[in-house]
């Protein structure tokens, strides 16, 4: 079943500022917290992940229903992706070094950016590049 296309936007605007405020702090708490939001929209689809929920619940009720929809496999490889950046720059600002969590988090911010304010998601453009690929190698 196909999704809102509004919901993985709303999403990706609130990880963008999550991240932002990460980079800011230097908060590992937080990241952990954006860490788990990944991986639930990863395992369960972005209407699973806490921002999606957000979005149902508050969100979509006042700004009525969908006029356009895609996929749902994109949004969700890409929350997949977040989630691996999420992981690394997890361990570069517990474990170390700091630099690589800056670096991976900076790099999946720069993501979620250009999907809330531009509707460009590099990870479900990723989705596309596999499935197209796989599909030749046929």
């Amino acid at each position: 079943m196909d999704i809102d296309v509004r919901g993985p936007r709303f999403g990706a605007a609130v990880t963008t500022v999550v991240l932002a405020v990460v980079l800011i702090t230097g908060s590992a708490w937080l990241l952990a917290w954006q860490t788990l939001a990944f991986a639930l929209g990863a395992a369960g689809g972005v209407g699973r992940s806490p921002y999606g929920w957000l979005f149902r619940s508050l969100v979509r009720p006042r700004v009525g229903p969908p006029t356009e929809f895609e996929a749902p496999q994109p949004p969700r490889f890409a929350q997949g992706v977040g989630l691996v950046f999420a992981l690394v720059g997890l361990a570069g600002f517990t474990v170390g070094p700091e630099w690589l969590g800056q670096a991976a988090t900076g790099a999946a911010l720069a993501a979620a950016f250009l999907n809330a304010v531009f509707g460009y998601c590099l990870g479900c453009e990723m989705y596309l590049l596999v499935r197209r690929v796989t599909v030749r190698a046929r």
